[in-house]
């Protein structure tokens, strides 16, 4: 994950400096040390290093920390609200035209995930947003360009305005534009060539595709996992067409999250959306105060909320937890549970939003073996009707079919069976049950398929 070795560094740093009833000076340039380590480590451009440490050295070692009942917690606050806007501060939302459809060019050069993250951010216009967006293939040179595209636009079932190789790209964006007010989108993704290197040629095409379609959005697709190199192609990019804002894509593939840092700072370009996988829903907003909540260990309990809200229905939560109190639950409930979290993202990420979670040993380490969940899976799918409703009904002879079926072990659905029994009592006790029974010092977490 993005920022990973920046997280460790910075939050090793502050946890010296946290608990101090007392700090000076010299505390304050010790941890400025570690902080400027910290950042030219994770590729974080040299200029944005040394104005970013003089900020805070600034503001740390001034009354409001100094004088505070706290000021190992007040320096925290200072380096979290710096960081955030070192990021742009808050979020940049993407633009909508009074008179749509809204024009978005997507520019970049190849092998940043142009073409998908086109993909991703219409998928995204229109699940979170309800908008009607309209792909546009106008990248004519390289072979698999258009046929990628009209792919991902079928996966999607999603409009692709294409007129293949032979027309060039200016007049594809034209008829494009002509063809979505016909057809009432309300957003056209232009998704236009890119090169191996920023040259004079592609940027002449893109600025005639500019004027013809006067875009509201120009988004550069930088790959994360090039550091600085990505910091320089925005910059290139911006000062020739004037970018509205940056989608960094393989975020989750760079653990220095350097060029997250520092394209912002250097071009005043904002970031406004990341690319955190491979899967067509895998783009999110960007949020600079929850990237640097993230950053430095507090989660991001937002993000993970947002994510609860888009993938759990309401009504069946509800209707969950009615069954939790009166302890109804059964197998097929969980599987239904298991699918609906799953679908929110990959499980060690989420927990990594947890506040607090940098604390737990190993996490940053953590790989969740989905075999195991599979394996989870299969277990409950080899359970007659009956016996997912009363599993206390699964006697040895029933436990050696169901293993055999799902191709797992007898101790394997053995643990499944106690700790299904544990969740049960767990949250009928959390949700208002009979207090009878409850353990001093709080609950377990009995339930752990991994």
């Amino acid at each position: 994950m993005a920022f990973e070795g920046l997280a460790d560094r910075l939050q090793n740093t502050i946890q010296k400096i946290r608990g101090k009833g007392k700090i000076n000076e010299a505390d304050v340039k010790d941890m400025m040390r570690e902080v400027r380590l910290a950042l030219l480590e994770a590729d974080v451009n040299f200029k944005v290093v040394k104005e970013f440490v003089k900020k805070v050295s600034e503001r740390a070692v001034g009354q409001e920390v100094l004088k505070s009942l706290t000021p190992g917690q007040q320096v925290i606050k200072v380096v979290k609200e710096e960081l955030t806007e070192l990021m742009g501060g808050e979020q940049s939302k993407i633009a909508v035209s009074n008179r749509p459809p809204t024009v978005i060019m997507m520019v970049g050069l190849q092998g940043a995930g142009k073409t998908t993250t086109t993909g991703k951010l219409a998928n995204l216009l229109r699940k979170k947003y309800n908008r009607n967006p309209m792909l546009v293939a106008a990248d004519i040179y390289r072979p698999a360009a258009i046929k990628q595209l009209e792919t991902l636009g079928k996966q999607l079932n999603m409009p692709v305005f294409s007129l293949g190789d032979q027309v060039s790209p200016v007049e594809i964006a034209k008829q494009a534009i002509a063809n979505a007010k016909e057809d009432h989108n309300d957003y056209v993704l232009i998704d236009t060539a890119g090169r191996l290197h920023v040259d004079e040629a592609l940027m002449d095409e893109l600025k005639e595709i500019k004027e013809l379609s006067k875009p509201d959005e120009i988004f550069l697709v930088v790959d994360a996992m090039t550091g600085q190199d990505a910091v320089n192609v925005a910059k290139s990019f911006n000062e020739q067409l004037g970018l509205t804002g940056v989608v960094l894509t393989k975020l989750d593939g760079d653990t220095r999250g350097g060029a997250a840092l520092s394209i912002r700072a250097v071009t005043e370009t904002p970031i406004k959306f990341v690319g955190l996988g491979e899967k067509l829903d895998a783009l999110e907003p960007f949020h600079p105060e929850r990237m640097a909540s993230r950053i430095l260990g507090m989660g991001d309990v937002l993000t993970l909320i947002e994510k609860a809200q888009a993938n759990v229905d309401e009504e069946k939560a509800k209707e969950m937890q009615q069954k939790f109190r009166n302890a109804s639950f059964t197998f097929d409930d969980f599987l239904e549970q298991l699918g609906q979290v799953r679908s929110m993202g990959p499980l060690d990420e989420l927990l990594k939003m947890m506040p607090g979670a940098n604390k737990i040993k190993g996490l940053n380490n953590l790989q969740v073996d989905e075999k195991q969940i599979n394996h989870v899976e299969a277990i409950i799918q080899s359970m007659t009707k009956d016996e997912k409703i009363h599993p206390e009904t699964i006697n040895a002879s029933r436990r050696k079919r169901i293993a055999k079926g799902s191709g797992t072990t007898v101790p394997e659905v053995n643990r499944l069976l106690k700790q299904f029994e544990d969740m049960k009592k767990m949250m009928k006790q959390m949700t208002g049950g009979s207090p009878k029974g409850k353990k001093k010092g709080g609950f377990k977490l009995p339930f752990n398929p991994f």
